[in-house]
Parts: structure tokens; sequence; C-alpha cells
């Protein structure tokens, strides 16, 4: 099964991220995600750059991800 931890640092390995926090059961995961990467991208672009991220981990091992994605303005702001 996959750990929230697990899913923090598939996505830091491909993404440089200011802040990550991910929670979840195992089957359900909420990630709070946030990058200068997101800079410039409306919502759905931000989210479709940490879907690429995770690959065919979003099909196999993780069956719903709900995210958060902010830049560091955004985040600070």
């Amino acid at each position: 099964m996959v750990t929230p931890e697990q899913i923090e640092a598939w996505i830091k390995a491909g993404l440089p991220c200011d802040y990550i926090k991910v929670e979840g059961d195992g089957h359900h995961f909420e990630a709070t995600i946030v990058s200068a990467e997101f800079r410039g991208k409306m919502r759905v672009a931000q989210h479709q750059l940490v879907y690429k991220v995770l690959g065919d981990k979003m099909k196999a091992e993780i069956h719903a991800l709900s995210m958060q994605t902010l830049t560091p303005e955004e985040w600070h702001g």
C-alpha cells in the first residue's frame, strides 16, 4: 500500500517544491504543493504537471489524489 510519504518523495523527485504535505489513508490522498514551477500556469496545468511527475503511479498505485497547488507568492500571500 502506498503511503503519503512515498507520494511526497515521488513528487519531490520530479518537481522542486518549497513545501509539500500529503495526507491519506492508502487509497485516497490530499496534497498541498507549493512550487515556483506553478507560476504563470492555470490550476489545471499545475495539476497536470504533478500528474506528469507521478506518471504511471497515478494509474496503478494512487487511486485518488486531490491537490491544492500554490505558487510561493500565493502560499505566503
